[in-house]
């Protein structure tokens, strides 16, 4: 774990989910002392038009949406920048919809409701990924 205080490689989350709770969900388990910039989509559609827009470092995409579903949204944003960090949230607990994800570049997939311990880690865990690539 890296020092609370240090410099943190992820600026800016973007959180794309079509449910208010599991918005807030994601929100409130991101940790408040990193100084984390937070914004949301309330579908595919408007969540590639903010990624384009602000450039997140971070993605939550839920897979199932109206208007533009998450594997259509992270097709287009994967497209438009193929370093882009996303993890997919999927209430589906079928092989197959996990594996669709992670075969489209998803960085992750979780289950929904995601714990906030996961999310937690997940965001350590791309910290280091995002330092070791500024290293080299």
């Amino acid at each position: 774990m890296g020092d609370a205080g240090a410099y943190s490689m992820i600026k800016r989350i973007l959180i794309v989910d079509d449910s208010l709770v599991a918005r807030m969900l994601i929100q409130h388990s991101i940790p408040d002392d990193k100084g984390y910039e937070v914004l949301t989509a309330l579908n595919g559609r408007e969540g590639v038009e903010k990624f384009r827009r602000f450039l997140p470092d971070v993605t939550f995409m839920d897979l199932t949406m109206p208007e533009l579903d998450g594997y259509s949204a992270m097709t287009q944003i994967l497209a438009f920048s193929p370093k882009a960090v996303i993890i997919s949230l999927t209430a589906d607990s079928q092989e197959k919809s996990i594996s669709k994800a992670t075969e489209l570049g998803a960085f992750a997939v979780i289950q929904k409701p995601p714990k906030p311990d996961r999310i937690r880690a997940l965001l350590e865990e791309i910290e280091l990924e995002l330092e070791k690539q500024q290293a080299q």
